[in-house]
Order: structure tokens, then sequence, then C-alpha cells
């Protein structure tokens, strides 16, 4: 069944939702948790003006200052307890009840985009198409996360759970993760049980972690003049060697395995031998062992090919005019795996069952990678609509007649969590 059949399915069997939720839970939480259902679904067009909003305000890598600014503001007036940590992350707490001995749950999404500074980050609405880059990939998530919290302030159910809302910063690539590597490894080492990470727009979910091996590659020397110094090393044919024998490398497709080169640059002239050329290197794999087996191939590969070009003109020039390799690390996002058979694994798939759906677990890389890597139940989920043309400059978002769905499984992901049935 596709996603919108899904999802139009869910708007049919909706009506029956409240009714369902009785047969499941004690009274005092049925009341509760179906009321801040009824809010999210209610308050739909709020969590949309979010989304559009908070697109508006420029979020390049390493620069989601004033996106953060905002984010903690809002989430101030829902009236949590906000601060921002010392890597930018924004963190409002809601404390549990009685004696509050119960897990720790982090809601969060990701304040960064892929775009640069000057990118223009309007949103224009045709017809109910939001378009804008960013529109769905990540301010659909940071949208659901202020609905949730807002929904979960209004009805303010009891629970012994502490449940903490995040937007963080560095989750796409230049940021390797850096907020929720920070959340783990200083800010709330130690102190979280489940993480719930809301990420794009759709009703699937990641369970699994798709490792990452980023680096930048450099080749260097001496350089000249095309004519006069012909005779030496070449940067950029020494590139160009390492890619032709990088694109000829096989890998796995159980674990899926990939490898790509995404970024080339080098060169000031077509009259000049380079001094220096660089590519940018992405290696990924569900498999630790796979990925570093892999890794090992592309630097042996790079090195072949320096060695290559160095022995090409080896006699024609003095040694001082060798090339030489540098690589430097962009990069590292961990692997991980947890069971089908793990509570948030099942209490994701319940929820969204109760909803109406039946998403798909998936494998990629996210936020969820970090604590999935240390052993943190963690999963990201869809935020809900739809959406495409992520890390583009045609991005849309659609919210059609369910796009309230993420919101409520994103609460009620957390209810479960917190013991509230």
């Amino acid at each position: 069944m596709s996603q919108l059949a899904m999802m139009y399915r869910a708007l049919l069997i909706a009506a029956t939702a409240s009714a369902a939720l009785g047969a499941q839970a004690p009274r005092g939480d049925t009341s509760v948790v179906q009321s801040i259902l009824n809010t999210l679904q209610a308050d739909n067009a709020w969590t949309l003006e979010q989304q559009r909003s908070i697109c508006e305000i420029p979020a390049p890598p390493f620069k989601e200052a004033a996106r953060a600014a905002e984010y903690r503001r809002r989430l101030e007036a829902l009236g949590l307890r906000v601060r921002l940590d010392a890597v930018g992350n924004v963190i409002g707490e809601r404390p549990g009840t009685g004696t509050g001995a119960g897990p720790t749950i982090v809601l969060a999404g990701h304040l960064d985009t892929v775009f640069p500074e000057g990118t223009d980050v309007r949103v224009k609405d045709e017809g109910g198409r939001l378009k804008a880059p960013g529109i769905g990939d990540n301010c659909r998530g940071l949208a659901v996360v202020l609905a949730v919290a807002r929904a979960y302030q209004r009805a303010d159910p009891r629970h012994s759970a502490r449940i903490i809302f995040v937007g963080n910063v560095g989750e796409e690539g230049p940021g390797n993760l850096r907020g929720v590597r920070h959340l783990f490894e200083k800010e709330l080492k130690g102190q979280i049980d489940y993480f719930v990470a809301v990420d794009g727009a759709g009703l699937n979910f990641v369970s699994r972690a798709v490792g990452s091996n980023r680096y930048r590659v450099t080749y260097k020397g001496p350089g000249g003049h095309s004519y006069g110094a012909f005779g030496i090393p070449n940067p950029i044919h020494a590139l160009g060697r390492a890619i032709a024998r990088i694109a000829e490398v096989q890998v796995p497709t159980t674990p899926k395995t990939t490898f790509n080169v995404g970024v080339i640059d080098g060169g000031t002239s077509v009259n000049s031998i380079p001094f220096a050329a660089s590519m940018d290197v992405d290696m990924r794999s569900e498999s630790a062992e796979t990925l570093r087996a892999l890794d090992q191939t592309v630097r042996r590969t790079l090195q072949e090919a320096l060695d290559a070009e160095n022995a090409r003109w080896e006699g024609l020039r003095a040694a001082r005019s060798r090339i030489s390799l540098i690589i430097d690390t962009i990069g590292i996002r961990p692997t991980g795996a947890q069971s089908d058979s793990a509570r948030i694994v099942q209490v994701a798939s319940q929820a969204a069952r109760f909803l109406g759906f039946a998403p798909a677990a998936t494998a990629s890389s996210t936020d969820a990678n970090i604590p999935i890597s240390l052993g943190v139940p963690a999963i990201s989920i869809d935020g809900g609509g739809r959406d495409e043309g992520a890390h583009s400059l045609n991005e849309w978002y659609e919210d059609g007649p369910t796009g309230w769905l993420g919101p409520q499984w994103a609460a009620l992901i957390v209810a479960r969590l917190a013991g509230m049935q």
C-alpha cells in the first residue's frame, strides 16, 4: 500500500480512535492522552504556521544561532524550562511528577540545513504546497516537536518521566552530528533512556543506523607552467586516477554499502599545472566491518593513484617535484542496530497501528546514529505529510488531509515510553 493510500485509510478510521484508546488504557491516562491527540489534530494549522515561519529563518551549517534563538523563545512561551547548551542546542524540559523516577525521553528535531548563507528561504504557498529550501528537512521536524510540547503543556498529563524537547545543531553532513554527540557525551551524558528524532516528512521510521566515513582527499605538488614545467607530476591527474579507480571498487548489496565522490576542486588556469587538487569522498554501510573494509580499499586506492602519478614522471624531474597525499576527516558517523523486538521499535509500530497506518522500519543516517551506537534505544521518525526535493532549492511539503498524524505519532510514542498507555 502506498504512503498516500495509508494516509487516506487513516483518515477513514480516525473516528474510531477514541474508543480504541479507551479499551487499551486506564481511564485517567485515556482522557489526557486523547486530549493531546485531539489538540494536535484540531490545531494542525498552528503546526503548519510554525513550520513555515521557522523555515524563513536561515540556518546554514554551523550558523544555526538565529533559528536557535527563535526556537528557544517559542519553547519558553509554552512554559518550559529552556536553556542553550555549549554547542547551541536548544533544550526545553518538562519534569516528571511525583517521585520523578521515570525514564528520561528526548524528542528532537535538527535546526540546521544544508544551504549556504544567502539562500532565499522565503516560503511560497502554491495551493497548499509549501515550497522553500528546508521546508521538509527539517522545518517539519522542528514544527512537530513544538506541536507536541504545546499539546503536552496544555493537557498537563501526570507522568514520572522527564521529557526533554530539543532543537539540535549539526545533523547535516558538515555538522557531523555534533549536536547530538554533545548531548550524549557531555550535556546529558548517562541520563537519556530513550531518544526520538523527528526528521522530514512521511510516515516511516529509522531503527538501524547507517554509518559513514567522509574524507577530503588532497593531492599536493609544486605546480608550474603547463609548458615550461611540463614533466612534473600533476595533482589533478592523480585525482583523476584515484576517481577512476574508486569507480571500479566492488561493494556488497547486502548489507547495502555505497561510495561516492561528491565534490572536486583544484587548479587555477588552463595553462597551469595545479599545486593542489581535492575531492570529498563518502562511504556508507549498515555494517561496521564492511565499512571498515571499504575504507581500507579506498585508502589503498588513493595511495596507488599517488604512486602511479609520481612514477609516470620519474626521472624527468627532481625528487622535489613529487606530489603528496593528504586525507582529512570530514565526518565519521557510527553504525548500529537494534532488534525489531526492542521496546522503542515496538512502541513506534504499535502507536502507528493505533493511528491507522503501518510504517516501514528502515536504515538510514540520522541523529539516532549516536544513541544507537551507544546502545541507547533510539529511532528517527517522519513528521507526517509528504515532501520531495530534500536538500535542493526546489524542496516542497504538502500536509494533505492527515498531516497531523505525524505529530500525533510522536506524541503517542512519547506517552507510551513515559508509561501513559
